[in-house]
Protein backbone atom coordinates (compact mmCIF):
# COMPACT_ATOMS: atom_id res chain seq x y z
CA UNK A 1 0.00 0.00 0.00
CA UNK A 2 1.54 3.53 -1.29
CA UNK A 3 1.88 5.92 1.27
CA UNK A 4 -1.03 8.83 0.92
CA UNK A 5 0.79 12.13 -0.28
CA UNK A 6 -1.60 15.81 0.01
CA UNK A 7 -0.38 18.12 -2.56
CA UNK A 8 -1.25 22.02 -2.26
CA UNK A 9 -3.89 22.90 -4.49
CA UNK A 10 -3.05 25.84 -6.98
CA UNK A 11 -5.59 27.86 -8.78
CA UNK A 12 -3.82 27.25 -12.28
CA UNK A 13 -0.43 26.24 -14.20
CA UNK A 14 0.69 29.68 -13.44
CA UNK A 15 0.31 29.20 -9.74
CA UNK A 16 1.99 26.06 -10.07
CA UNK A 17 5.13 27.68 -11.77
CA UNK A 18 5.26 30.31 -9.95
CA UNK A 19 5.00 27.96 -6.54
CA UNK A 20 7.89 25.76 -8.23
CA UNK A 21 9.57 29.11 -9.09
CA UNK A 22 9.49 30.48 -5.32
CA UNK A 23 10.29 26.91 -3.72
CA UNK A 24 13.42 26.88 -5.50
CA UNK A 25 14.67 30.39 -4.84
CA UNK A 26 14.52 30.64 -9.09
CA UNK A 27 15.02 34.35 -10.55
CA UNK A 28 12.24 34.42 -12.39
CA UNK A 29 13.82 36.02 -15.71
CA UNK A 30 15.97 32.88 -15.95
CA UNK A 31 14.50 30.08 -15.37
CA UNK A 32 15.98 27.12 -15.53
CA UNK A 33 13.23 25.27 -17.62
CA UNK A 34 14.82 21.34 -17.58
CA UNK A 35 14.39 22.01 -13.51
CA UNK A 36 11.19 23.23 -13.49
CA UNK A 37 9.80 21.43 -16.25
CA UNK A 38 10.61 18.01 -14.40
CA UNK A 39 9.09 19.37 -11.50
CA UNK A 40 6.68 20.44 -12.77
CA UNK A 41 5.44 16.94 -14.73
CA UNK A 42 5.89 15.05 -11.30
CA UNK A 43 3.41 16.96 -9.73
CA UNK A 44 1.19 16.57 -13.48
CA UNK A 45 1.69 12.66 -12.33
CA UNK A 46 0.87 13.07 -8.47
CA UNK A 47 -2.60 14.69 -9.29
CA UNK A 48 -5.57 12.85 -8.57
CA UNK A 49 -7.98 15.62 -9.99
CA UNK A 50 -10.06 13.87 -12.30
CA UNK A 51 -12.27 16.95 -13.84
CA UNK A 52 -10.86 17.15 -17.02
CA UNK A 53 -11.26 20.92 -17.56
CA UNK A 54 -8.63 21.81 -14.89
CA UNK A 55 -6.34 18.75 -16.07
CA UNK A 56 -6.34 20.27 -19.42
CA UNK A 57 -4.84 23.70 -18.31
CA UNK A 58 -2.36 21.77 -16.75
CA UNK A 59 -1.78 19.50 -19.54
CA UNK A 60 -1.21 22.39 -21.67
CA UNK A 61 1.18 23.97 -19.69
CA UNK A 62 3.39 20.86 -19.98
CA UNK A 63 3.45 20.88 -23.34
CA UNK A 64 4.30 24.75 -23.35
CA UNK A 65 7.21 23.35 -21.16
CA UNK A 66 8.24 20.94 -23.05
CA UNK A 67 8.19 22.92 -26.33
CA UNK A 68 10.12 25.82 -24.86
CA UNK A 69 12.55 22.69 -23.32
CA UNK A 70 13.11 21.60 -27.05
CA UNK A 71 13.29 25.22 -28.63
CA UNK A 72 16.22 25.76 -26.10
CA UNK A 73 18.50 22.74 -26.99
CA UNK A 74 18.15 23.67 -30.71
CA UNK A 75 20.41 26.91 -32.54
CA UNK A 76 19.04 30.74 -31.34
CA UNK A 77 17.01 31.77 -33.17
CA UNK A 78 17.41 35.90 -34.23
CA UNK A 79 15.09 38.33 -34.73
CA UNK A 80 14.77 41.16 -37.06
CA UNK A 81 17.56 43.46 -34.91
CA UNK A 82 19.21 40.45 -34.53
CA UNK A 83 19.41 39.44 -31.25
CA UNK A 84 19.07 36.48 -29.86
CA UNK A 85 15.08 35.29 -29.44
CA UNK A 86 14.99 33.75 -25.49
CA UNK A 87 12.29 30.81 -25.89
CA UNK A 88 10.97 31.25 -22.49
CA UNK A 89 10.55 35.46 -22.96
CA UNK A 90 6.43 34.52 -23.56
CA UNK A 91 6.06 32.72 -20.19
CA UNK A 92 8.22 35.07 -18.22
CA UNK A 93 5.73 37.95 -18.89
CA UNK A 94 2.90 35.79 -18.66
CA UNK A 95 4.15 34.48 -15.35
CA UNK A 96 5.23 38.19 -14.26
CA UNK A 97 1.51 39.63 -15.03
CA UNK A 98 0.02 36.59 -12.94
CA UNK A 99 2.39 37.64 -10.10
CA UNK A 100 1.22 40.96 -10.01
CA UNK A 101 -2.43 40.27 -10.42
CA UNK A 102 -2.42 37.77 -7.68
CA UNK A 103 -0.54 40.15 -4.96
CA UNK A 104 -3.62 42.75 -6.31
CA UNK A 105 -5.79 40.46 -5.25
CA UNK A 106 -4.25 39.92 -1.55
CA UNK A 107 -3.90 43.47 -1.19
CA UNK A 108 -7.81 43.57 -1.87
CA UNK A 109 -8.72 40.79 0.42
CA UNK A 110 -6.98 43.11 3.63
CA UNK A 111 -8.42 45.90 2.65
CA UNK A 112 -12.14 43.95 3.13
CA UNK A 113 -11.09 42.62 6.08
CA UNK A 114 -10.24 46.04 7.40
CA UNK A 115 -13.29 47.20 6.36
CA UNK A 116 -15.29 44.75 7.96
CA UNK A 117 -13.63 45.86 10.98
CA UNK A 118 -14.85 49.55 11.00
CA UNK A 119 -18.56 50.33 12.99
CA UNK A 120 -20.55 53.20 11.67
CA UNK A 121 -22.79 54.74 13.62
CA UNK A 122 -25.86 57.27 12.58
CA UNK A 123 -25.09 61.15 13.31
CA UNK A 124 -26.23 62.21 17.07
CA UNK A 125 -26.10 66.00 16.57
CA UNK A 126 -28.73 67.90 18.63
CA UNK A 127 -30.96 69.97 17.07
CA UNK A 128 -30.10 73.27 18.57
CA UNK A 129 -26.59 72.43 17.06
CA UNK A 130 -27.64 71.28 13.87
CA UNK A 131 -29.84 74.81 13.76
CA UNK A 132 -27.07 77.34 14.88
CA UNK A 133 -26.21 80.06 12.85
CA UNK A 134 -23.06 81.78 12.83
CA UNK A 135 -23.83 85.57 13.86
CA UNK A 136 -22.69 87.47 10.82
CA UNK A 137 -20.10 90.62 11.96
CA UNK A 138 -21.02 93.62 8.79
CA UNK A 139 -18.00 95.35 9.75
CA UNK A 140 -15.30 92.47 9.94
CA UNK A 141 -17.68 91.19 6.74
CA UNK A 142 -16.78 94.33 4.85
CA UNK A 143 -13.24 95.49 6.57
CA UNK A 144 -11.76 95.71 3.26
CA UNK A 145 -14.29 96.26 0.50
CA UNK A 146 -15.31 99.81 -0.15
CA UNK A 147 -18.51 100.80 -1.63
CA UNK A 148 -16.29 103.42 -4.64
CA UNK A 149 -14.79 99.93 -5.76
CA UNK A 150 -17.58 98.37 -6.16
CA UNK A 151 -18.74 101.04 -8.24
CA UNK A 152 -15.86 101.51 -10.12
CA UNK A 153 -16.21 97.69 -11.38
CA UNK A 154 -19.84 98.27 -11.88
CA UNK A 155 -19.65 101.28 -14.45
CA UNK A 156 -16.63 99.36 -16.23
CA UNK A 157 -19.07 96.63 -16.71
CA UNK A 158 -21.82 98.91 -17.95
CA UNK A 159 -19.20 100.71 -20.12
CA UNK A 160 -18.70 97.48 -21.69
CA UNK A 161 -21.98 96.65 -22.70
CA UNK A 162 -22.29 99.42 -24.29
CA UNK A 163 -19.23 99.36 -26.27
CA UNK A 164 -20.92 95.99 -27.65
CA UNK A 165 -24.16 97.64 -28.71
CA UNK A 166 -24.50 97.98 -32.50
CA UNK A 167 -24.73 101.85 -33.03
CA UNK A 168 -26.69 101.01 -36.72
CA UNK A 169 -28.68 98.23 -35.76
CA UNK A 170 -29.81 99.67 -31.87
CA UNK A 171 -31.57 102.59 -33.72
CA UNK A 172 -34.40 100.12 -35.01
CA UNK A 173 -36.25 97.48 -34.68
CA UNK A 174 -38.93 96.06 -32.16
CA UNK A 175 -38.51 97.34 -28.58
CA UNK A 176 -39.76 95.28 -25.56
CA UNK A 177 -39.79 96.21 -22.03
CA UNK A 178 -37.46 94.04 -20.34
CA UNK A 179 -39.07 92.91 -17.08
CA UNK A 180 -35.94 92.58 -14.66
CA UNK A 181 -37.10 92.55 -10.70
CA UNK A 182 -34.89 92.42 -7.28
CA UNK A 183 -36.41 89.40 -5.92
CA UNK A 184 -35.48 87.34 -8.99
CA UNK A 185 -32.39 88.31 -9.01
CA UNK A 186 -31.71 88.09 -5.53
CA UNK A 187 -33.26 84.14 -6.11
CA UNK A 188 -30.16 84.26 -9.13
CA UNK A 189 -27.44 85.01 -7.31
CA UNK A 190 -28.21 83.55 -4.33
CA UNK A 191 -28.31 80.41 -6.08
CA UNK A 192 -25.28 80.96 -8.91
CA UNK A 193 -23.18 81.55 -5.19
CA UNK A 194 -24.24 78.43 -3.53
CA UNK A 195 -23.10 76.82 -7.27
CA UNK A 196 -19.90 78.06 -7.30
CA UNK A 197 -18.77 78.69 -3.66
CA UNK A 198 -16.23 81.56 -4.73
CA UNK A 199 -16.13 83.75 -8.12
CA UNK A 200 -15.54 87.80 -8.67
CA UNK A 201 -17.53 90.48 -8.72
CA UNK A 202 -16.74 91.44 -12.16
CA UNK A 203 -17.29 87.48 -13.46
CA UNK A 204 -21.09 88.12 -12.11
CA UNK A 205 -21.83 91.11 -13.80
CA UNK A 206 -20.12 90.59 -16.96
CA UNK A 207 -22.87 87.40 -17.51
CA UNK A 208 -25.56 89.59 -17.62
CA UNK A 209 -27.51 90.59 -21.01
CA UNK A 210 -28.19 94.14 -20.69
CA UNK A 211 -27.88 97.44 -18.63
CA UNK A 212 -30.52 96.45 -16.16
CA UNK A 213 -29.72 93.33 -15.07
CA UNK A 214 -26.27 94.51 -14.41
CA UNK A 215 -27.97 97.50 -12.39
CA UNK A 216 -30.48 94.67 -10.34
CA UNK A 217 -27.35 91.90 -10.22
CA UNK A 218 -25.63 95.09 -8.43
CA UNK A 219 -28.38 95.56 -6.28
CA UNK A 220 -29.04 92.14 -5.45
CA UNK A 221 -25.16 91.84 -4.39
CA UNK A 222 -25.37 94.48 -2.09
CA UNK A 223 -28.26 93.50 -0.48
CA UNK A 224 -27.01 89.44 -0.14
CA UNK A 225 -23.83 91.26 1.70
CA UNK A 226 -25.93 93.40 3.55
CA UNK A 227 -27.75 90.01 4.98
CA UNK A 228 -24.24 87.78 5.27
CA UNK A 229 -25.50 85.81 2.51
CA UNK A 230 -21.80 86.33 0.60
CA UNK A 231 -18.79 87.90 1.72
CA UNK A 232 -16.86 90.23 -0.10
CA UNK A 233 -13.29 90.33 0.07
CA UNK A 234 -10.04 92.06 -1.90
CA UNK A 235 -6.78 90.96 -1.57
CA UNK A 236 -4.87 93.71 -2.74
CA UNK A 237 -5.85 97.24 -4.09
CA UNK A 238 -6.28 96.95 -7.16
CA UNK A 239 -7.45 93.61 -7.13
CA UNK A 240 -10.97 91.95 -8.47
CA UNK A 241 -13.52 91.59 -5.92
CA UNK A 242 -13.97 88.48 -4.61
CA UNK A 243 -17.41 86.68 -3.62
CA UNK A 244 -17.59 84.10 -1.18
CA UNK A 245 -20.83 82.79 -0.68
CA UNK A 246 -21.58 81.81 3.56
CA UNK A 247 -24.34 79.13 2.81
CA UNK A 248 -23.75 75.41 1.62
Amino acid sequence: MGIPVKLEVFEGPLDLLLHLIDKNKIDIYDIPIVEITNQYMEYIRAMQEKDLNIMSEFLLMAATLLDIKCRMLLPKEVDEDGEEEDPRQELVEQLLQYKMYKYMSYELKDRQLDGERLMFKPPTIPDEVQSYVEPVDLDKLLKDVTISKLNEIFQDVMKRKAEKMDPVRSNFGKIEKEEVTLPEKLSYVEEYARGHQKFSFRQLLTKQASKMQVIVTFLAILELMKVGTIRIAQEHTFDDIEITSMVG
